[in-house]
């Protein structure tokens, strides 16, 4: 089943970001690699493709996983939360209806 990640950023967390980012790319690039990963990226904190120093103010990913437990404990482990990017990190089961 599909699972929503949806996180939210602690407040200028740029650089805690950009010091995580290989890690967490790594991750993402590991779901996508098993056919997993429907999609996953940032949401700018301006009305900008590239945000530059405005940052992030959270992420989003939708993957495959065995059950919600699993997609929680996937997520727990998640490298921004250690470098301490995200002040929460909601996971709940997702629906894709279209395209």
């Amino acid at each position: 089943m599909l699972y929503a990640v949806i996180s939210e950023d602690v407040a200028d967390s740029l650089s805690k970001r950009k010091g995580a980012r290989a890690a967490h790319i790594a991750r993402l690039e590991e779901l996508k690699q098993q056919g997993r990963l429907v999609l996953a990226g940032p949401h700018p904190a301006i009305d900008s493709e590239d945000p530059s120093e405005a940052g992030f103010t959270g992420s989003l990913i939708v993957a495959e996983f065995g059950s919600l437990i699993e997609a929680q404990q996937w997520a727990d482990i998640d490298p921004y939360i250690d470098a301490g990017v995200y002040a929460k990190v909601t996971v709940k089961p997702f629906k894709k209806v279209l395209p």
